[in-house]
């Protein structure tokens, strides 16, 4: 039986759930843009002290504590190949957590950019389309994929079951051998430690004046007046909404027209973006996303502002800032 973990939601009950986000994050913009525009960029500088609680976007807190035994084969089985029916493939083959938890260039052709794995459990729902609330649950699904993984748990239990070491491994963690259940737990529980507290921004909040920039305070100002804090904000800067692409002109020709928003945590890492990976650099995301959520043309030094903020929200994994995937 599948363990239920507990996960952050917004409930938007009946039919209407669509329209509703789209009206949300609307009204939010709006009430943004007449809020933070009186906040200038020197007024940002003037703070004295912790801020956090007082600004859209609050820090990623640390990782939480986890029995190290179930943290260290959680870990292995996220490279571990027979988690995939070819022996193939490991969720470590698109989620590269030594570079910025993403796709490795060319590791897979899929059909949607692969979202970091970095922070993914402060998401409210997982995936582009949004269409699993767990971790676990999600776990269920990539084993079960038919193109790729092409598994399920109960192929892992048996294969690990075959294994005398990796037997040996369940037996110290959880006081028994692999069954679905311990299995899952220790899937979750390494992902669960993949967070990257510690971004420049985060400091910021947490009343380091030295950490940014008066450039880089001017792009967060910016972002505030633009309206982008209305669907990014929150401690994983989005994840906890649902958008509709291209409220005043087209942004992507790929399908679904509605997604999670995606986190702009360590985004400075992760090109391409958007699910269908169209926009190769950091700069023509923010212009195209301007034009398209917000119906505003920006200037070259404005898309240079905006991208000075978003790279002091790369965080921190295992002591290293995030790095993007090697070339």
């Amino acid at each position: 039986m599948t363990r239920s973990y507990p996960w952050p939601a917004i409930s938007l009950p009946g039919r209407g759930r669509w329209a509703a986000v789209g009206i949300i994050s609307l009204c939010a913009a709006a009430v943004i843009v007449a809020t933070a525009v009186a906040q200038a960029p020197s007024d940002l500088l003037k703070r004295e002290g912790p801020v956090a609680g007082q600004e859209p976007i609050s820090p990623i807190p640390a990782a939480p504590a986890a029995d190290p035994l179930k943290l260290a084969l959680g870990k292995r089985l996220f490279s571990d190949p027979r988690l995939s029916g070819g022996g193939n493939l490991s969720c470590s083959t698109c989620h590269d957590i030594s570079a910025n938890g993403a796709r490795p260039d060319g590791a897979v052709s899929w059909p949607f950019d692969t979202p970091t794995i970095f922070n993914a459990v402060l998401n409210f729902r997982l995936n582009w389309e949004g269409n699993f609330r767990s971790p676990a649950e999600h776990v269920v699904s990539s084993l079960e994929n038919p193109v790729y993984m092409r598994s399920s748990v109960e192929d892992v239990v048996r294969k690990l079951n075959a294994d005398p070491g990796m037997v040996d491994r369940f037996r110290a963690a959880y006081g028994g051998e692999p069954d679905a259940e311990r299995f899952l737990d220790a899937m979750v529980t390494f992902e669960r430690s993949l967070v990257t507290p510690g971004a420049r921004f985060d400091r910021w909040l947490g009343g380091d004046r030295s950490a940014v920039s008066q450039a880089e305070l001017e792009g967060y100002g910016l972002f505030k007046s633009l309206g982008c804090s209305s669907c990014h904000q929150g401690v994983n800067v989005g994840g906890n909404l649902f958008e509709r692409q291209g409220i005043f002109h087209p942004l992507v020709q790929r399908p679904p027209e509605t997604v999670r928003v995606p986190s702009l945590r360590n985004v400075a890492t992760t090109a391409p973006y958007f699910h269908d990976g169209s926009a190769a650099t950091l700069q023509d995301a923010v212009r195209r996303m301007a034009a398209s959520q917000l119906d505003r043309t920006l200037t070259d030094e404005q898309v240079e502002t905006l991208v000075a903020f978003l790279r002091t929200l790369t965080g921190n994994y295992r002591g290293s800032p995030v790095a993007g995937a090697a070339p």
